[in-house]
């Protein structure tokens, strides 16, 4: 949507495929419409009713399962860091309680995710007024501490869109590459490939903003063809390349 920064929205009906472990750089902001929706993270694995909010922070590594044989329907809003700040005196936002039930302000999110593609209304002072009520009432007290050395993350941002080797990113550090495996997957939560892949995928979404020639993009970003493309792009994001493409 041409607001907030170019909001995303993602609407899920009966979705049968699971989504793998992966991470967002916004805020997920699920409403659970049709069967149990359950996500894991690292530590937990949560199951939050029909009615309810799901939130998952940035950067928070987690995994949806769908119901595999009738599927799982959700609407999930991805919101800027920044968007949310605004309500919170500029300090960073994070939700502690992953599922929040609140009647209210599921309707005011559910209304904005049924009449999105209507013109005459007005959904962002809507939505807007749903999320400031949302930082209001359930952010969480927790002082967020950032990890002060990323360096095999960072290594790896600078190495995604290249062929990636695990045995020579270990080599860079002086570790075999079970030990870089090892280190990196504490670090992220994520093992390395696993991490590119994402971050292929995040490059190609933003080129998908302005360009359709799908080889290219694969070119670009390291995939090795558009089959390859498709294949990890549709995994990871729920739909192909120019669905998402069409969108925009």
């Amino acid at each position: 949507m041409p607001i907030l920064d170019g909001l995303e929205l993602f609407d899920a009906k009966y979705h049968v495929k699971n989504f793998p472990f992966h991470t967002h750089n916004t805020f997920n902001i699920t409403l659970v419409i049709d069967q149990t929706f359950s996500t894991k993270l690292v530590d937990r694995f949560l199951q939050a009713p029909i009615g309810t909010i799901v939130i998952t922070n940035p950067d928070e590594v987690h995994s949806t399962i769908c119901d595999n044989n009738i599927g799982s329907s959700f609407f999930t809003f991805y919101v800027s860091p920044d968007v949310l700040k605004e309500f919170n005196n500029q300090k960073p936002v994070f939700f502690d309680d992953k599922i929040i039930n609140d009647r209210l302000l599921f309707q005011q999110l559910y209304y904005v995710s049924r009449n999105h593609h209507l013109p005459k209304v007005d959904l962002e002072i809507i939505l807007l007024q749903a999320l400031k009520q949302l930082v209001t009432k359930y952010t969480s007290n927790i002082i967020i501490s950032e990890k002060e050395h990323k360096l095999l993350k960072n290594f790896l941002e600078s190495e995604t869109l290249g062929k990636f080797s695990l045995e020579k990113s270990a080599n860079r550090f002086g570790l075999d590459k079970y030990k870089f495996l090892r280190l990196f997957k504490q670090e992220t939560g994520l093992t390395p490939n696993h991490f590119i892949i994402l971050k292929r995928v995040e490059k190609c979404k933003e080129l998908l903003q302005t360009q359709d020639d799908l080889l290219d993009i694969a070119i670009q970003t390291g995939f090795y063809d558009v089959t390859h493309l498709c294949k990890h792009f549709k995994k990871i994001t729920g739909i192909t390349p120019l669905a998402y493409h069409s969108a925009q």
